[in-house]
C-alpha cells in the first residue's frame, strides 16, 4: 500500500538517474530508496518530487533538471508529456536502443540464466517517424485541458484523440500525431471537425451516452486507407450525414466501415461490421506476398519493420526446403505464408478463429498449397494425437502474445523434441522466463532484438534455440 508522504520529505534535490525502468521511467537512487522518476533520461541530475511511496521505493517527478544527459533531446512533438504515447521521446535514439539492448540482456541474463555473450546488435527501424500503419481514437465530451485551454474562456470540451494515462474518461484532443503518415491527420481533423460543426455529441466514457465512439485509422504498405467511425447512440440520419461526408471528401479510402457499439468497452471483434464504401479490407504487401487485413485482423503495426523481424525469423530457422514447420500462435498466417515457400509444410495453429480465417484466404490468394490452419487454445490443440496425424516438426516457430507460451505449451514442446525453435516475442521477460523452462532440452544459440516501435521502451526479440545433442 502507498504511504503518505510528509511534506518535508516529499522533495528530493540532486538526484543521479542512472538507469530506466521497463515502464520507461527513470531510475534513481537514495538511501533508503529507489526512485522511478516520469520523464527522467540516464545522466541527467535531477530534483524530484515524489508522488507515491512504498516500502522501499517511490515513484517521483522532475521538479528541476539540474544537468542534462547527452542522450537528452528535445521532443518534437508538442503533445509529449501529456499523450500517453511516445514516452520515450525525450532521448536520442541512439540511446533509446541502447537501453532496449540493454533491458533484453538484463531480462534473459537475469530472469532466464542465459549467456548473452554473443547477442546480436539490435536492429534499428528505418522509420521513427510516421511509421504506424494503425491507430485508434477515442471521441469524448471529457477533453482533458493543458494550460493553453485554461487560458481560454471559451472551452470546446469534445476531443478525439487518445487516451491521458490515468485517467480513462479523459482524452487529450490532438492536433497533429508523428505515428502515421498522410493524410492521416488531415482525416482524423476533419472528421472531428465535421462532427461539431453539426452538433454530433461525442461520448461520455462515465455515462455511456453520445453519438461518436471511436476512429480507427488504417494505412497499408501499398497506400491503401481503412476508416472505421464507431458509433454508440445515433440518431435517425447521422450514420448517413458522417459516413456521406466522408465519402465524398476522401473518396480514395479503399475501406470506408462503420460499426454501432453500444457495449461497456470499447473492443469490436465482437461488432457487426458495416460497408459503406470500397470493400471490407485493404492489402498489406511483403516480399511479393500479399495480405487481406480486414477490420478484426491482427497486423504488426510497423510494416516495414515487420518485414525485417520475419527476415531474421526466417533466417535463424534456416530452411532448406524439406522441413515441416510449426507456426504457433500465427495469427492471419503473416510468418506461416512468409516462410512457406522455404519449407515442405507449415503448419499454423491460433486461438482466434476469425485470424485463421484471414491466415487460410492470404494463402489462397498467394497460390500457397502447403500450409494448413488449426484454431483453438495451443495447449488443448497441441497435443500427442495432434502431433502423430501432422508429425513431428522440424522446426518451431513460435510468437506467443506478452504473457508468453502456457507452461502446458512449453511442456509439449520439451515431449516433440522439435531440433530448432526460433522464439519470436514482444516481452523478453516472459520469453527469458519460458527460456528458464526450455533450458532442460534446448541450448540458445542466436539472439536478436529489433526495435518496433521507436519512442517506446517496447522491444521485440528473437531467439534461436537448439535441441541438445545426447
Amino acid at each position: 500500500m502507498s504511504r503518505r508522504i510528509p511534506q518535508e520529505k516529499k522533495f528530493l534535490k540532486d538526484i543521479a538517474i542512472i538507469d530506466i525502468a521497463e515502464e520507461g521511467r527513470g531510475v534513481g537512487k537514495t538511501d533508503d530508496l529507489v526512485l522511478f522518476v516520469e520523464k527522467a533520461v540516464p545522466g541527467d541530475v535531477v530534483d524530484v518530487e515524489l508522488m507515491r511511496k512504498k516500502k522501499n521505493f517511490a515513484e517521483a517527478r522532475v521538479t528541476s533538471l539540474k544537468e542534462a544527459s547527452t542522450y537528452r533531446v528535445d521532443p518534437f512533438c508538442e503533445h509529449f508529456g501529456v499523450c500517453g504515447g511516445c514516452k520515450w521521446q525525450h532521448m536520442s535514439y541512439e540511446a533509446q536502443l541502447k537501453f532496449k539492448q540493454q533491458s533484453v540482456d538484463n531480462a534473459l541474463s537475469r530472469i532466464g540464466k542465459v549467456d548473452t555473450s554473443s547477442m546480436e546488435d539490435i536492429l534499428g527501424s528505418a522509420q521513427t517517424e510516421y511509421y504506424r500503419n494503425k491507430l485508434e481514437y477515442t471521441f469524448s465530451n471529457k477533453k482533458w485541458l493543458t494550460s493553453v485551454d485554461e487560458d481560454s474562456s471559451q472551452l470546446e470540451m469534445n476531443a478525439l484523440g487518445f487516451h491521458v494515462p490515468g485517467r480513462f474518461d479523459k482524452i487529450l484532443d490532438i492536433d497533429h500525431c508523428f505515428l502515421q503518415e498522410d493524410p492521416s491527420n488531415e482525416v482524423r481533423n476533419t472528421i472531428r471537425d465535421f462532427a461539431l460543426s453539426k452538433g454530433m455529441t461525442f461520448y461520455d466514457l462515465r455515462e455511456h451516452t453520445g453519438v461518436l465512439r471511436n476512429l480507427i485509422i488504417r494505412i497499408s504498405s501499398t497506400g491503401e486507407m481503412m476508416v472505421i467511425v464507431v458509433f454508440a447512440y445515433p440518431e435517425e440520419g447521422q450514420v448517413e450525414l458522417l459516413m456521406d461526408f466522408i465519402n465524398e471528401k476522401y473518396p480514395k479510402i479503399a475501406s470506408l466501415l462503420y460499426i454501432v457499439n453500444q457495449k461497456r468497452n470499447d473492443t469490436i471483434f465482437d461488432q457487426d461490421i458495416h460497408v459503406y464504401a470500397g470493400r471490407d479490407f485493404i492489402y498489406e504487401e511483403m516480399e511479393g506476398l500479399r495480405y487481406k487485413v480486414g477490420p478484426k485482423s491482427f497486423y504488426q503495426t510497423n510494416s516495414a519493420q515487420a518485414y525485417e523481424l520475419y527476415k531474421i525469423t526466417r533466417d535463424f530457422a534456416d530452411l532448406k526446403g524439406d522441413e515441416l514447420v510449426y507456426d504457433l500462435y500465427t495469427g492471419a498466417g503473416t510468418i506461416a505464408n512468409f516462410v512457406a515457400k522455404k519449407a515442405k509444410e507449415v503448419i499454423g495453429v491460433e486461438y482466434v478463429p476469425t485470424a485463421i480465417e484471414d491466415a487460410k484466404v492470404n494463402s489462397a490468394i498467394n497460390n500457397i498449397n502447403n500450409t494448413k490452419f488449426y484454431a483453438g487454445d495451443m495447449k488443448d490443440v497441441l497435443i500427442p494425437s495432434f502431433i502423430a496425424e501432422h508429425g513431428k516438426p522440424d522446426v518451431v516457430i513460435t510468437d506467443p502474445p506478452r504473457a508468453g507460451m502456457h507452461a502446458d505449451v512449453v511442456a509439449r514442446l520439451l515431449e516433440m523434441e522439435s531440433p530448432k525453435i526460433v522464439y519470436v516475442s514482444c516481452n523478453a521477460a516472459t520469453q527469458a522466463r519460458d527460456l528458464v523452462l526450455l533450458a532442460e532440452k534446448y541450448d540458445v544459440k542466436r539472439i536478436k532484438p529489433v526495435d518496433m516501435f521507436p519512442h517506446t521502451q517496447h522491444v521485440e526479440n528473437v531467439v534461436l534455440l537448439e535441441l541438445k545433442k545426447s
